[in-house]
């Protein structure tokens, strides 16, 4: 394509300021039903909402304006294989101009080398927005903010995709902060992996996730403020960037509604993305003219309030501007909502409660396929069901419940060692499961006025791991009835040590666990004869299954602790037991079958004889081996 004629045409009417927006709204339909095909051109290398250009003047006239690569003559339009662009387009009744500027764009991820590198070129802890950031397999661009997964409250790092990711990375590969170019010690950089991404009419977008050993500040850089909502650019709006390589800049919008055409290479190729363009604020010039430059990629836009101070709005994400042979100094930024929208994210945390996914028991979770124990024929009649399964799951753990007893079966947990938070249990309940009858769960009714704890069986403290909102609910998930048992106050803090209580840890401690990943099952021995007690039957042994992996290997290992509460109003302490044994004993007491897989882990050999069995003294008895 080419210019239009430039013939000159009568001015058109001006319009009143609701028929602009009528029209503008218009425009904004249009582009994104047919950008596209007006990108086929190759000449053309963008189309958007802008004003008028004259003699290298923006006035204020609204256009529908054109950028192509070369603006020839009439007679080279064949050669180009291109198309003239008409003086006027006729969108919903209203006559538009056009307007047609010489311009072509690249993504903002080159860099140049520098004697002397900036603080927010290094390796940071905590991390902020705007900071050098990049995927193993790109040089380096800019954390735009911090934001959270909406379904689980995980945060992350918000950037662009040919920062995080490029044409020769992947979903899984990791993220280094300062970006290789800044700092190519990949291993001390790490920052976390690719999470999502995209790159196509929404946004050229990606996150990524944060390293326990990394923390984060959600404050960007030298701008100091927190990006707390997202906004939608109009013609004129007056916008402030940190970036990685230029510093804060100052800009004004200067396009909306703008698809934009640009050659990402390799296997990529061209792309079209959705965005809004940016020019220089004339009341705050940028060092050297540049508003953006090379490694500014992935830095969020905020809007400027009235006081010329940041606000905490954020207009887009910056991705890309002029190519080196244009002199027209300009950003790109794709559409905050957009990008939001695609990666499903969100700026603020979910609460606890707002947690969607209740992820239970996790077989998969060591890398090997680890299945639920399953109740044998004689117990799975008392199974509660919950939409027909006996499989009840909650965050990070799932049980079976009995409906005679009301206590569970077996609890299966993971635990997520390298992700684990430090949560207070002050103020949460113990409560009721109100997804099951409350007739099959034992309630406080037990526990009021004696001696008698609420034991977790799926400990509170394994089960903290992930997001903080993931963490939290898992904290209140504890709390159900449905995961209690009733146990003696002294419970773990027998004369053995409190051996039972400190299973978990001693794992962590004495074994080389691969990625800090353990997932234990658990549960109360039921027993016939065991004491009444208001009503209820209290369990006087109980089994723990604890099953890791140690430089590949898979190893399950076996307890029982049994109790004797014939006196249940004063146990003598030394009654606690607590032996190591095997899983064929642990399926024969509970009445439970774990998989075959946990079998092959399970290599302790012990005398079947009760009365040869040692107990274990100390955590050191163990046999981890």
């Amino acid at each position: 394509m080419v210019t239009n004629s430039k013939k000159k045409t009568a001015t058109p009417p001006r319009r009143s300021a609701p028929a602009q927006d009528r029209m503008i709204e218009s425009l904004r339909h249009y582009i994104r039903a047919h950008g596209q095909d007006l990108l086929k051109d190759p000449n053309v290398s963008s189309v958007g909402i802008g004003q008028k250009v004259r003699n290298g003047t923006r006035g204020k006239q609204i256009v529908l304006q054109f950028t192509v690569s070369s603006k020839v003559a009439p007679e080279a339009m064949e050669a180009l294989g291109t198309n003239r662009i008409p003086q006027t387009i006729t969108v919903d009744g209203f006559e538009v101009p056009t307007d047609v500027v010489e311009r072509s764009y690249t993504p903002h991820f080159r860099v140049v080398a520098e004697v002397r590198k900036p603080e927010r070129k290094t390796r940071l802890n905590p991390v902020v927005p705007g900071a050098s950031v990049g995927g193993v397999s790109v040089s380096a661009g800019t954390i735009g903010c911090i934001v959270f997964d909406k379904a689980d409250g995980t945060p992350y790092v918000l950037s662009n995709w040919h920062v995080l990711q490029g044409p020769d990375g992947d979903l899984g590969e990791a993220v280094v902060q300062p970006g290789k170019f800044d700092d190519n010690r990949v291993s001390l950089n790490r920052l976390g992996v690719l999470r999502r991404s995209h790159l196509g009419a929404a946004g050229d977008c990606a996150v990524a996730t944060l390293d326990p050993s990394r923390d984060f500040d959600r404050k960007i850089c030298e701008l100091d403020v927190v990006p707390e909502e997202l906004g939608e650019p109009e013609l004129g709006d007056k916008v402030i960037k940190s970036g990685r390589t230029t510093g804060v800049t100052h800009g004004v919008v200067r396009r909306i509604d703008t698809m934009v055409k640009i050659d990402y290479g390799g296997d990529v190729g061209e792309r079209i993305i959705g965005c809004f363009e940016i020019g220089p604020d004339a009341d705050n010039p940028a060092v050297d003219g540049e508003i953006s430059s090379g490694g500014d990629s992935g830095a969020v836009w905020l809007f400027k309030q009235s006081n010329g101070r940041p606000s905490g709005i954020i207009a887009g994400v910056h991705f890309g501007g002029e190519d080196d042979s244009d002199s027209d100094e300009h950003a790109l930024a794709c559409l905050s909502s957009s990008v939001f929208e695609k990666l499903d994210i969100s700026l603020q945390r979910p609460a606890p409660e707002e947690v969607t996914a209740v992820r239970g028991y996790d077989p998969g979770f060591l890398g090997e396929q680890i299945d639920l124990p399953q109740l044998t024929t004689e117990v799975s009649g008392d199974a509660v069901r919950l939409e027909g399964s006996e499989v009840i799951p909650y965050t990070h753990f799932s049980l079976a419940l009995s409906k005679k007893r009301r206590f569970p079966f077996w609890v299966g947990w993971n635990i997520d060692g390298g992700s684990l938070k430090r949560l207070s249990r002050s103020g949460i309940p113990f409560t009721k499961d109100p997804r099951l009858p409350a007739n099959v769960q034992v309630g406080n009714e037990l526990y009021e006025a004696n001696r008698l704890d609420r034991g977790h069986i799926a400990r509170r403290a394994d089960l903290l791991w992930g997001s903080l909102p993931e963490a939290e609910k898992a904290n209140i998930d504890s709390f159900f009835y449905t995961n209690i048992t009733p146990q003696m106050d002294d419970f773990n803090q027998s004369a053995r040590n409190g051996l039972w209580g400190k299973l978990e840890d001693a794992v962590f401690a004495d074994v080389d666990v691969d990625d800090l990943k353990v997932s234990v099952f658990g549960g109360p021995v039921f027993q016939d004869d065991d004491h009444v007690f208001r009503g209820v039957k209290i369990p006087r042994e109980f089994w723990k299954v604890i099953t890791y992996t140690e430089r590949g290997e898979l190893k399950a290992k076996a307890f029982v602790l049994t109790q004797n509460l014939v006196q249940i109003e004063s146990l003598d302490l030394e009654e606690f037991r607590v032996f190591q044994v095997t899983l064929d004993e642990i399926e024969e007491r509970a009445r439970v079958r774990f998989p075959s897989t946990l079998h092959k882990g399970d290599k302790l050999l012990v005398s079947k004889a009760p009365a040869e069995r040692t107990p274990l003294e100390t955590l050191a008895d163990i046999h981890w081996d």
